[in-house]
């Protein structure tokens, strides 16, 4: 029998929270279809009164009233979020069903900020979970007993899952998809969606990329060495390509960034390293050319001195 998937609706309900998942697990299930198999999902996407839904982006999702569902049947409940779940008494019909009927289910996800729906009903009580980040501090300070990690893109403590900032969904999507029915079906649904086939929960929400190129005065010589980590990127090369001093670039760089030129250099060059060791077979002495370290013993070091484990390590666990 395939799984059935609830999905919560609600008026304002952030579009890619929803329909996000929503594609992984139908993706899924028509892959299984296609190779001659029965579909391995049922999707349900339910609101208090049933009825036309509109999101935040304003398109409007039709949904099955929740005391219609047979919840026997409902093996994950997913929780999306929206700009409500935010405030104190957000979506209190929808709470109160969640702090009924969430033990029903095999287990209970959240997305984003439907972490604080979870909050409001109880689930969180005593439990580690994470949110979008603008917003972890808000969690803490409102569910004290909860442990909130934030920086995780996505987390578990038993059976509540709960994820990062909205596309962090789809990452717990096919996580849960692995989950079920192994790597195979999860890449295939991540190829036919043209993402990541998951980035690990245990990886920051933020890439090194993303941080370090929010720097305007930097941006478009940090996207250099991004492309050219194998480039000789010392201080005195980047100060000549920034056309400065490489004592003035040194100050400026880190005054205008928070890290040193070598240390900026390093976590690019150990982010690259990461994403080939997760989703390629390439030795790792090409991995330690191709990122820049050089070889083996430098790649080594690196991983060593940021991740307290070896590459070979890191590839045995998120490989």
């Amino acid at each position: 029998m395939p799984k059935t998937i609830l999905f919560l609706a609600f008026d304002g309900v952030t579009d890619l929270d929803l329909v996000g998942p929503i594609q992984v697990f139908s993706t899924a299930s028509s892959a299984t279809e296609q190779s001659g198999g029965q579909p391995i999902y049922a999707i349900v996407v339910a609101s208090i009164a049933g009825g036309m839904v509109r999101t935040r982006c304003g398109l409007t999702i039709g949904t099955q009233p929740l005391a219609g569902v047979d919840m026997d049947s409902v093996d994950t409940i997913v929780v999306p979020g929206g700009r409500s779940s935010l405030e104190d008494e957000a979506e209190r019909p929808l709470v109160d069903w969640l702090a009924q009927n969430a033990g029903r289910a095999r287990r209970i996800c959240s997305v984003c900020v439907g972490a604080f729906l979870l909050g409001a009903a109880g689930l969180l009580d005593e439990r580690k979970a994470t949110t979008h980040w603008r917003a972890t501090d808000m969690l803490k300070a409102r569910y004290p007993s909860t442990s909130v990690v934030p920086e995780l893109i996505y987390q578990q403590d038993g059976p509540v899952w709960t994820s990062a900032g909205v596309s962090a969904g789809i990452d717990l999507a096919l996580h849960l998809v692995e989950q079920d029915h192994g790597r195979g079906l999860a890449m295939m649904v991540a190829k036919a969606l043209v993402v990541f086939l998951r980035r690990p929960g245990g990886q920051k929400q933020f890439s090194s990329t993303l941080a370090l190129q929010g720097s305007e005065a930097f941006s478009q010589l940090i996207a250099w060495a991004t492309d050219n980590l194998a480039e000789d990127l010392s201080v005195e090369a980047l100060a000549e390509r920034a056309a400065m001093s490489p004592r003035s670039f040194a100050r400026k760089f880190h005054a205008t960034v928070g890290q040193t030129p070598a240390a900026a250099m390093e976590a690019l060059r150990l982010e690259a390293a990461k994403r080939m060791l997760e989703d390629s077979s390439q030795p790792l002495k090409g991995i330690a050319a191709r990122s820049g370290f050089g070889d083996l013993q430098g790649l080594r070091r690196a991983f060593i001195r940021a991740l307290g484990i070896t590459p070979s390590e890191y590839r045995e666990r998120f490989g």
